[in-house]
């Protein structure tokens, strides 16, 4: 669709007279979207998205997006590669020239178009429009439906001139489609609210929460299964097998990580739990005689011997085999007292990479981060505990890098992030073939990036250097609490301090904090005790308090954070229907980046502790855990309670 807007001459930043000024940003430089469901639908109706004779270029100028000297250049650079024979678009020129962004090229595009833009995370989707698409068909096409009039659908798209997917949503739904663009970034976290909601209200109406199944399990009355006619549970009843596909789809719909299934004396109930934005929630207790049938009919489905009980087993499901969303699940169980046995089972989504700037980064970190992984070679590492984020973080760094030039191998354990041009590896250690096994294939099999699950042993950690000193941009996690402490543990186990000073490039720790709820939590003015607090925990993190200013500190918060008075306002949770009353929905990155200078080389090299390390980075500007913590805090998007949980002082 862009190639056709591409045959442009240089123009004159002045757009022709013969036809009206074309904008797509408000006065403020703000990007022109609806977000009301009537003007959505009369701007879809009004005219048909054809082709108008307004170039690309032009537009972008008028809009002040782009100055008539990079239109200049980007025509120039076209010419140059249409001499060569290699056409490519000018909106891909200029991309390439950072004089725009990908957000402003598709909303320059929607304009030249006549395509409505919608604003997805302030829009409440009609119910009927969202019934007629499943959640799982929304979020595989990337589509939003917004509206139903008659037998007219209207639907937000990131890419709304995919025919594909309108001709596929026309026949699942035998309704006429009508595509509006959706404001970049907008339309998939706004997918999973709307359905998330609908799922909340259809609960409510159908009376079917976890309370009432619980209760009528305990009766023996179960109306969600079927009734089975001996009081014997067994792994092939079909109460038992519905019961377990329920619970399994639950925690998907819920967005939780794990399912934990804990059993205690013989006689006690099972209890079933959910991991949630990081908190364990209550789901649901059974009768004592589910208990092995429950925990047999999950050892069958991930091909484990049911007849053992007196050791640890782990495998997988393919919840797609047994009639449910395609979904994979790592199972492990565990014996306990009494000759009981836990499990635990992992949902592996296979979820898409987010874009880098969607992760929580701050901007400063942000841009050091980007001018870290710009460099041709080196090693950049990822730390923090288990589930904080480390693999999202990594695949959305080889995002930004996957742009088809690079040879990008991947070595991990689970895959639990798949991307289209990577080489991605299942490393499998009961037969050898484990990271540094994997690592030394990959450097016989030409790669630009290297992606290693995790540093586990000096094995690996020692070819992970010696391919980023031979050329490599190498990509690994640490199970370390901080930055410093990352560099001082690898150090520990045998590392060569000058290799090591010379491939370290950085290391980005990293924690999750609950987001709070967007549609419940309440902002309010803070207190001048609550600032004191505020400060002191910043400026005590910061270890060196004398090298920041406890009035400039707060004078730099006002400005940046603070209304048009210059006043702090913190938000506090509530408690809501889209967030099971809970107060907080979804979860936020905790960042701070190491980056290595020629100070903090110099203190490897001597094996500096980790104190001095850390000393070091936050003299070149660094932010701790808490610091980025307290920022997020005062922009609204978690509370202190969190980030003084998640990080250290």
């Amino acid at each position: 669709m862009e190639a056709s807007l591409e045959q442009e001459q240089v123009i004159a930043p002045q757009m022709p007279s013969r036809r009206q000024p074309l904008a797509f940003r408000t006065p403020q430089n703000q990007p022109l979207v609806l977000s009301e469901h009537e003007p959505i639908w009369q701007a879809a109706m009004s005219e048909p998205h054809l082709v108008h004779d307004y170039k690309l270029g032009e537009v972008l100028v008028h809009n002040g997006v782009i100055t008539p000297e990079n239109l200049h250049d980007a025509l120039v650079q076209q010419r140059i590669e249409a001499q060569a024979h290699a056409h490519r678009p000018l909106g891909q020129i200029l991309l390439r020239l950072n004089a725009i962004t990908e957000s402003d090229l598709q909303v320059a595009l929607a304009a030249t178009m006549s395509m409505p833009v919608v604003d997805c995370s302030t829009l409440s989707p009609e119910r009927e429009a969202l019934a007629l698409v499943s959640r799982e068909m929304a979020l595989r096409a990337g589509v939003l439906p917004l509206l139903l009039r008659h037998s007219t659908l209207v639907v937000a798209m990131d890419d709304p001139w995919q025919r594909a997917v309108l001709d596929e949503l026309s026949f699942l739904t035998n309704r006429r489609v009508l595509p509006v663009m959706a404001a970049p970034g907008t339309v998939e976290s706004a997918i999973t609210r709307a359905y998330d909601e609908l799922r909340c209200q259809t609960d409510a109406e159908h009376g079917a929460d976890i309370n009432a199944l619980a209760q009528a399990l305990a009766q023996d009355v179960p109306e969600l299964l079927v009734k089975d006619s001996s009081e014997v549970i067994t792994e092939s009843s079909n109460a038992l097998v519905r019961l377990v596909n329920k619970m399994i789809e639950d925690a998907v719909q819920r967005h939780a990580s794990d399912i934990h299934i804990e059993s205690a004396l013989q006689h006690d109930t099972v209890r079933i739990r959910f991991r949630v934005d990081g908190t364990l929630v209550p789901y649901l207790e059974l009768p004592p005689r589910y208990r092995h049938a429950l925990v047999a009919r999950i050892k069958i489905m991930s091909d484990l011997d049911i007849a053992e009980h007196r050791k640890p087993q782990d495998g997988k499901v393919d919840f797609a085999r047994f009639g449910g969303t395609a979904m994979e699940l790592r199972v492990v169980t565990v014996p306990t007292a009494h000759g009981q046995e836990d499990v635990v089972l992992r949902l592996l989504a296979g979820a898409k990479p987010l874009p880098l700037a969607a992760i929580g980064l701050n901007e400063h970190n942000l841009v050091a981060l980007r001018q870290s992984f710009a460099k041709p070679y080196g090693l950049i590492l990822i730390c923090g505990p288990t589930g904080c984020g480390k693999t999202t973080s990594l695949h959305s760094v080889l995002r930004e890098l996957n742009d088809g030039e690079r040879k990008i191998w991947t070595a991990e354990d689970p895959i639990e992030i798949t991307q289209a041009g990577l080489c991605q590896v299942q490393v499998n250690p009961r037969i050898g073939w484990t990271f540094a096994a994997a690592m030394r294939t990959f450097l016989r099999a030409d790669p630009d990036v290297i992606m290693i699950g995790e540093m586990r042993d000096e094995e690996t950690a020692r070819i992970a250097i010696e391919a980023s000193l031979t050329g490599h941009l190498v990509f690994s996690t640490l199970h370390t609490n901080s930055a410093a402490e990352s560099i001082a543990r690898l150090l520990e186990i045998g590392l060569d301090p000058f290799n090591f000073s010379d491939s370290l490039l950085a290391v980005l720790a990293q924690r999750l904090v609950r987001r709070l709820c967007p549609q419940c939590s309440r902002p309010e003015l803070a207190s001048s005790d609550a600032i004191d607090g505020l400060l002191h925990e910043y400026l005590h993190s910061a270890r060196d308090a004398s090298s920041i200013q406890p009035d400039t500190l707060l004078a730099d918060w006002r400005h940046r954070f603070g209304d048009e008075q210059g006043r702090l306002r913190l938000r506090h949770k509530q408690g809501c229907v889209a967030c099971n009353q809970r107060g907080y929905k979804g979860r936020l990155g905790l960042h701070e980046l190491l980056v290595a200078d020629d100070p903090i080389r110099q203190q490897i090299r001597h094996r500096a502790a980790a104190a001095d390390i850390l000393q070091s980075a936050l003299n070149g500007g660094m932010q701790t855990l808490r610091q980025d913590g307290i920022e997020k805090v005062l922009q609204g998007l978690t509370d202190m309670s969190e980030v003084i949980a998640a990080s250290n002082t």
